[in-house]
C-alpha cells in the first residue's frame, strides 16, 4: 500500500527526531552544560576601558574576584568577575558620575529598552544579529533578557538547549500570552543562562499556537483579545524591574507575534542581507508592516519607537552587486542605515557550527586575522545600537 504523504512526513521527523535523540546524547549528556570561555586580561581591560597594565599588577587578595591562573602565570577572569570587578572600580571612584560610568545599568527614570530584531525573509540574519547583539550587551556590564519568538527557534539553540528536548510544554513566551487558565506569570518562564547577565525566554513549536488561538479569540469577541498587540508589552513589563535591554528575536513573518514585538518595542532594527531579492522582500515588509501598525494605531495603540534602523547583514565588501545595494541602501534612508554593516566571514560561520558567537569562540580555533576582522565588524554594528541606547537615556 502506498504511503500518503502527512503519514510519511510524520515518520520523517520520527527518524529525525529520533536521530537527533542520539546525537544529543552523544555530544551534550545530561550532565553537559554549555559554558563561556574565561578572559585575558587584555580582553577585561578592553570591556573596564582601563590599560592592560592596570589590570595584570592589580591585587585583589581579600578585595575583590580571585581570578584563575593559566598555565603561563596570566590571570583568566570569568564574566561574573568581570561584572564584580566593576562594582569593585565603581566603589573606588571618587566622582560620582565616574562611579555611574562604570556601571552601566539604566538609572531611576530610564526606560527599559526593549529593542525587536524583524524581517520576515528567512537568511537576513536576525538570530545572528540577536546572539551577537545580547553577547556584546552583556559584556559591557548590562543585564539582558533575550526573547525567543521564533518557533524555529534558533536563538535558544544558540544557548545551548535543543526546544526539543530542554523546552517543555508551556515553558516559552506563549505560556504568558494565552488565552486560557494555563497561562503563567513570566517569572515562571525566565531562564538563567551560562553567560553571566544574561537570561533567556526559549521557543519551540508551542508558539505558533498563538497565530492560531488569536485569530479564534477575536472571531469569539474574546474581550482579552481585543488588545492583542499588547500581550508581549504586558509579559515583559512583568519582569522588567530586572533588566536594562530585552532583545527580541522576531519569527520570519508579519504576524501576531511579530506585531506583539513591534508595540512593545522602543527600537526596531531591521536586518537586510544587501541583495535586490532581498531588498524588494524587505520593501513588501516594511508596507504590510506600516499598515498593520497604522491599525494598531488606529485601536489605540501607542507607537513611540526610539530609532528605527536598518542592519546590513552577510555584507562582501567585495561583491560590487552588493555595494550597488549598500549605496541604494544609504541615498534612500541616510541615517536609518546603521554605518557599519557586519560582514560575511567564515567565522561567523564556524563559530555557529558550535552554536557559539564570535565573543564565545576560542581564540585559537579560528585564524587570528580572520577573527579579529569579524569582531571588528560586529563589535562596530553593535557599539553604534549601544549608543542608541545610551542616546534614549540621556548619556553621552
Amino acid at each position: 500500500m502506498r504511503e500518503e504523504t502527512p503519514e510519511k512526513i510524520i515518520r520523517y521527523s520520527e527518524i529525525l527526531s529520533e536521530k537527533l535523540s542520539q546525537l544529543r546524547m552523544a555530544l551534550y549528556p545530561p550532565e553537559a552544560r554549555k559554558s563561556l570561555r574565561t578572559f585575558t586580561t587584555l580582553e577585561v581591560a578592553q570591556m573596564l576601558g582601563m590599560s592592560e597594565s592596570s589590570i595584570r599588577t592589580l591585587d585583589l587578595s581579600g578585595s575583590g574576584p580571585e581570578p584563575q591562573r593559566l598555565a603561563n602565570g596570566r590571570r583568566a577572569f570569568t564574566l561574573a568577575q568581570i561584572n564584580e570587578l566593576r562594582s569593585h572600580f565603581a566603589a573606588k571612584r571618587t566622582n560620582p558620575s565616574d562611579a555611574l560610568e562604570m556601571l552601566p545599568h539604566r538609572r531611576p527614570g530610564d526606560k527599559l529598552q526593549v529593542i525587536a530584531v524583524s524581517n520576515f525573509k528567512g537568511g537576513s540574519g536576525k538570530t545572528t544579529t540577536s546572539v551577537h547583539l545580547t553577547h556584546y550587551l552583556a559584556l559591557q556590564g548590562l543585564r539582558v533578557l533575550a526573547i525567543d519568538l521564533d518557533p524555529q527557534a534558533s536563538l535558544t539553540s544558540m544557548f545551548g538547549l535543543l526546544p526539543e528536548f530542554d523546552v517543555g510544554q508551556n515553558e516559552t513566551l506563549y505560556a504568558a500570552l494565552r488565552y486560557d487558565s494555563e497561562r503563567r506569570p513570566t517569572s515562571e518562564i525566565v531562564r538563567q543562562t551560562y553567560f553571566d547577565g544574561i537570561d533567556l525566554i526559549p521557543a519551540n513549536l508551542e508558539l505558533a499556537e498563538y497565530e492560531h488561538d488569536t485569530p479564534r479569540a477575536l472571531a469569539n469577541r474574546d474581550a482579552a483579545a481585543e488588545l492583542f498587540f499588547q500581550r508581549v508589552s504586558s509579559a515583559i513589563s512583568e519582569v522588567e524591574a530586572n533588566y536594562d535591554v530585552v532583545v527580541l528575536d522576531c519569527p520570519p513573518q508579519l504576524g501576531f507575534l511579530t506585531l506583539g514585538a513591534l508595540f512593545a518595542a522602543t527600537g526596531v532594527l531591521v536586518t537586510v542581507h544587501p541583495a535586490m531579492l532581498d531588498v524588494a522582500s524587505m520593501s513588501q515588509f516594511l508596507l504590510m508592516a506600516g499598515e498593520l501598525m497604522t491599525v494598531i494605531r488606529d485601536a489605540g495603540g501607542r507607537l513611540e519607537h526610539d530609532f528605527l534602523k536598518f542592519a546590513l547583514t552577510r555584507h562582501d565588501p567585495n561583491d560590487h552587486p552588493q555595494l550597488h545595494v549598500v549605496a541604494l541602501l544609504r541615498s534612500l534612508f541616510a541615517d536609518a542605515v546603521l554605518k557599519h554593516p557586519i560582514v560575511e566571514t567564515t567565522a561567523i560561520a564556524n563559530a555557529s557550527i558550535e552554536r557559539k558567537s564570535l565573543y564565545e569562540i576560542e581564540r585559537a580555533s579560528i585564524g587570528r586575522e580572520t577573527l579579529n576582522r569579524a569582531l571588528e565588524s560586529i563589535n562596530a554594528a553593535n557599539g553604534e545600537v549601544l549608543d542608541l541606547l545610551k542616546q534614549s537615556w540621556g548619556r553621552k
